[in-house]
């Protein structure tokens, strides 16, 4: 089905990828897994040719479904390239925003696919539409289709752009970081989706992802890149199981794990804490919340996405909050800083001894924020360095020479080099763009810290980066941390104690060995269930039990 041989992309003078050679046989499954910037999603837009045109030095040979992609003699012309994109093979890209058409409704979307390759009539098409959208799991198909990308969740969007692919049943599909963004239960139906659509079409799959979980349930062979090489590849059992290259170890040991070590308790963290100056913590309340509610909309339209939450947070201790889209995690963390006011209910800042209906101008300097996605919190018109300076001038801080000064020793405290002051967000990675985010929120010299979703979005290596430096961090400076996520692995990791959010509601709260060693809740097992496994023969059975349930 796929067959690459001696493979370089070139892009100015940067290599991308360098040499790469593998094969993919018809209804095989292959995962290409490696950090950001390995060159995985390179090699995937490299294989439907969308590098023409680009700039793109692209070299070695590239056969597709029997269409010749690249080579040194015979390449496809456009109308081949047409026919195998969509046709014979079929990508899903990672953001299904950005994939969609926000103005024209799904359905059309998909129905205009399959009329271009097949020539079908209108009515042909809305019906295939209609039945792609079935057979992806997305309820009363006939309804949605009508429905614009706005309208579908993010797991909802996910499915639609798996249907229009699989509108003209292609022989391959691609698929770029398919679950990245995605909640752990709506991770597994997605893994879930396209292990059954293996099955039933026999079609292969070429995953690309840097979760090596996601890898472990639905591959079965593994290819690990680096740097714009191949350094392993082998079945999935044997690759995840015993690594042969350091690179693949280092990459496996960075992998956050529900069955690892979590941050022990709030009283070894204040241990650590004590006795740094600033640092120094008693343990005492730094936040608390009493019945906070937040009603959006009004009238029979009216809905809670906060409902009756109580909760609090002790100086150098970190407290998880975990749980589904929409389970109300990131409109809490909203109101904790003052970005939201809550309907009803109360937050008390104990350091700042303000509450958040007062005047939340008062509140910000105690509690700041690190976003889920550095690249639309940094301005790409501004500097790095002035960025991380506007909390300093809102507090007053007219010396500049005193600004500029204590931007530099942020930039050095999170891990950047202080010359980069007058370098742009796009001219940093992931993970340094996250680490510019924690600095702007340490400037302001808070005691406490909501990070919402802060490693969603990064590999395996640069989330354990992100982590380390903000548990460093707090084991400097005091800090008490609200950190919240979807992935329940790195929660463990780094928390403490730990709230799992469903409909709005905490449904369960405590430590974090207790909550994940023995939940209660039938919601937190089912949450625990869905999170990827290194071990292939154990995610094969979850994923049974998984259907079981579905089907039961």
């Amino acid at each position: 089905m796929v067959d690459v041989a001696g493979l370089s992309v070139e892009f100015g003078d940067v290599r991308a990828v360098d040499g790469l050679s593998f094969t993919l046989a018809k209804g095989a499954a292959l995962g290409l897994v490696g950090e950001s910037g390995s060159g995985k999603s390179t090699v995937a837009s490299a294989l439907l040719g969308l590098h023409r045109g680009t700039g793109a030095r692209v070299t070695g040979t590239v056969r597709v479904a029997g269409v010749d992609v690249q080579g040194p003699d015979a390449v496809a012309t456009g109308d081949e390239l047409r026919r195998l994109r969509g046709g014979k093979a079929a990508m899903v890209f990672q953001d299904p925003l950005s994939s969609l058409d926000p103005y024209y409704a799904v359905g059309d979307q998909i129905a205009e696919v399959y009329r271009v390759h097949t020539r079908a009539s209108r009515r042909a098409a809305r019906a295939r539409a209609v039945d792609v959208l079935d057979r992806v799991g997305i309820p009363d198909a006939a309804r949605r289709a009508r429905s614009r990308p706005h309208e579908f969740s993010g797991g909802m969007r996910q499915r639609a752009l798996i249907a229009m692919a699989l509108a003209c049943e292609p022989d391959l599909l691609i698929a770029d970081e398919p679950t990245t963004a995605l909640d752990v239960t709506v991770q597994a139906q997605i893994l879930d989706l396209l292990h059954t659509l293996r099955r039933e079409t026999g079609m292969g799959l070429l995953l690309v992802t840097h979760d090596v979980g996601v890898a472990a349930e639905s591959v079965d062979d593994v290819l690990v890149m680096r740097g714009g090489r191949a350094v392993e590849r082998g079945p999935v059992a044997e690759v995840l199981g015993a690594p042969r290259d350091p690179y693949t170890r280092a990459l496996l040991q960075a992998v956050p794990r529900v069955d690892g070590p979590s941050a022990g308790t709030p009283a070894d963290a204040l241990e650590d804490a004590s006795g740094t100056g600033r640092g120094a913590v008693d343990g005492g309340i730094a936040l608390e919340v009493r019945d906070l509610r937040r009603v959006f909309g009004r009238g029979r339209r009216a809905f809670a996405a906060v409902d009756g939450v109580s909760l609090s947070v002790r100086r150098g201790e970190t407290l998880g909050v975990v749980g589904e889209s929409g389970s109300g995690k990131t409109t809490l963390g909203r109101m904790l800083v003052g970005l939201l006011e809550p309907t009803s209910g109360e937050i008390r800042h104990v350091d700042a001894d303000a509450h958040v209906n007062g005047d939340a101008h008062t509140v910000r300097p105690s509690v700041q924020m690190v976003f889920q996605d550095p690249v639309s919190s940094l301005n790409p018109r501004r500097a790095i360095g002035e960025s991380v300076a506007d909390p300093l001038r809102a507090r007053g801080e007219r010396d500049e020479k005193r600004i500029h000064a204590r931007v530099r020793d942020l930039l050095e405290r999170v891990g950047l080099d202080p010359g980069h002051y007058d370098r742009y967000p796009h001219e940093f990675s992931g993970g340094q763009r996250q680490r510019v985010g924690i600095a702007r929120a340490l400037a302001a010299e808070p005691r406490i810290i909501v990070c919402d979703e802060p490693v969603s979005a990064l590999d395996v290596t640069t989330q354990a980066q992100v982590t380390a430096l903000l548990a460093a961090l707090q084991r400097e400076l005091g800090l008490a941390l609200v950190f919240i996520a979807h992935d329940l692995a790195v929660v463990r990791q780094v928390s403490h104690r730990v709230a799992v959010m469903r409909a709005g509601r905490i449904v369960e709260y405590g430590p974090v060995d207790e909550v994940y060693g023995a939940p209660r809740d039938p919601y937190t097992r089912q949450l625990l269930a869905a999170v990827p496994v290194l071990d292939p023969e154990v995610a094969a059975r979850r994923r049974a039990a998984r259907q079981e349930l579905a089907a039961a």
